[in-house]
């Protein structure tokens, strides 16, 4: 019995989407549409068409590297809010080394462009790490203020010294199409960023898993004074943790910019950075499980679309709906999982089912004797 009360707690993420697109089912009834075919139509158009797939797949790179830039500094008791400033300094970095470097061969230049991303959102997630590994400021004050500053620097550019000439709207020139991300599948947008994604999530989960630096991770996240008491350099690993994160969140900006849109644009993330703390606690901070987070947060935009052009439902609506799964899975992650608190719990339901027993067999022995 314990070990399923225990694989309840697990699936709590799961059990609270699945409360939450019930509770939305009732705003759908009061909008005067039927939840059975709005719901059939979100996911059966995100899931089993191939441009549903196809533009679930082009949701789910940015999201799946943001969940993955939030959920690895989470491990080591960080919280990276700045995954959306990453993002866009990333994309400034890759699309600076794209149109600005001199012309070289493509298998050369696309790594280098990528690599100059995962710099950029690197460097700019350096600084709150710095503050709170040397400093003691509050990392989520520090990563949120930095967003405003690094979409802002991105507006600058795209606005000003990179804006392409006589544009309309500010944007860069549009990189070289020898850059161009390969596509995953023909005739879409899906390119092979979101491949990259989950082999990250995967290597990120072998590590965190079987290797010392995982562990480290780990120790610092659950007691920073109990790993500095066993040798672990704890500065040390909060800025690794915050500068790979940063690292990871620049290479979605980078995708965005190479897979595409093939320019960079002001303000063009929607929010991925913050849709990628919804990925990272569906997740349960488990990389491994990142990826199917972020398949299913990217079907549900896709499919919310889809579902509004179907059947007419409107877009408050459905965002209403996405809002409750964000509220649902943040709820259930204040119910902790306390082993000896349920021990005590099953042994007084034990000790009072014996009782009950006990006084049945007596109740019928008296009743046999009077018989």
């Amino acid at each position: 019995m314990l070990s399923f009360i225990r694989f309840i707690y697990q699936i709590r993420p799961l059990v609270a989407v699945l409360l939450a697109l019930f509770v939305g089912s009732g705003l759908i009834l009061l909008a005067g549409e039927s939840p059975v075919t709005a719901y059939k139509e979100l996911f059966a158009g995100a899931f089993l068409d191939y441009y549903g797939i196809a533009d679930t797949l082009t949701k789910m790179s940015p999201i799946l590297l943001a969940g993955l830039a939030v959920a690895i500094p989470l491990r080591a008791g960080l919280f990276n809010i700045g995954a959306e400033g990453q993002i866009y300094v990333g994309a400034l970095f890759s699309s600076a080394a794209a149109l600005y470097l001199p012309e070289m061969p493509a298998w050369i230049h696309i790594p280098i462009c990528i690599i100059f991303g995962a710099i950029g959102g690197g460097l700019w997630a350096l600084i709150p790490a710095y503050l709170k590994a040397y400093k003691g400021i509050n990392e989520v004050i520090v990563t949120i203020l930095m967003n405003y500053i690094g979409i802002n620097m991105v507006s600058y550019f795209a606005s000003g010294p990179m804006m392409q000439e006589g544009a309309p709207y500010p944007y860069s020139p549009e990189i070289s199409e020898q850059l161009w991300l390969p596509w995953v599948m023909p005739g879409t947008d899906a390119h092979i960023g979101v491949v990259i994604g989950v082999a990250l999530a995967l290597f990120t989960w072998i590590f965190m898993r079987y290797t010392t630096g995982g562990f480290r991770i780990d120790m610092v996240g659950k007691n920073q004074r109990a790993a500095s008491y066993a040798g672990v350099n704890v500065r040390r690993q909060i800025i690794l943790c915050m500068v790979i994160a940063g690292a990871i969140a620049g290479l979605a900006g980078t995708f965005e910019v190479m897979g595409l849109k093939y320019r960079l644009y002001h303000m063009f993330s929607p929010g991925y950075g913050y849709d990628g703390i919804v990925v990272a606690f569906l997740a349960g901070l488990n990389p491994i499980l990142v990826p199917l987070s972020a398949l299913f947060l990217s079907g549900l935009k896709v499919g919310a679309l889809i579902m509004q052009r179907s059947i007419g439902l409107e877009s408050t609506v459905i965002e209403a709906v996405q809002g409750l799964v964000i509220v649902f899975v943040a709820a259930s992650l204040a119910f902790r999982f306390d082993a000896s608190k349920w021990r005590a719990i099953l042994a007084k339901r034990k000790v009072l089912n014996d009782a009950i027993d006990i006084g049945s067999n007596q109740t019928q022995t008296t009743t046999g004797k009077e018989g």
